[in-house]
């Protein structure tokens, strides 16, 4: 099987996307992050006494399952940026080895 890769193309993909990738990355990092402090702000507010009443209050909070599902809507986003880079990356690689080869060919049909 072989097949025409243009290395232009897919340096041109990652240069593209590499500004994508990194916003998706920081948002995901600022998500988890903020996790902590949105449940500290909602184990204030919490109406309970005990520490355990109010943890479980927190986390129980649609506030902070809201988060928790934009959380994984971050990390799918980055994934799916991340997995499009190596594949770029691994196109690249590909042109490589068969040049490569095909200088190895040239050579033997002289």
């Amino acid at each position: 099987m072989s097949f025409d890769i243009d290395p232009n193309d897919a340096v041109n993909y990652i240069l593209k996307n590499a500004p994508k990738y990194a916003k998706a990355r920081a948002e995901r990092i600022y998500l988890e992050e903020f996790r902590k402090s949105k449940k500290a702000i909602l184990f204030r507010e919490s109406p309970d006494k005990t520490i355990a009443e109010r943890e479980h209050w927190a986390y129980a909070h649609p506030e902070y399952q809201a988060l928790l599902k934009g959380i994984r809507e971050a990390v799918e986003i980055e994934e799916k940026l991340r997995w499009d880079m190596v594949a770029a990356q691994a196109r690249i690689e590909i042109w490589r080895s068969q040049e490569a080869t095909n200088r190895n060919v040239d050579k033997m049909l002289k």
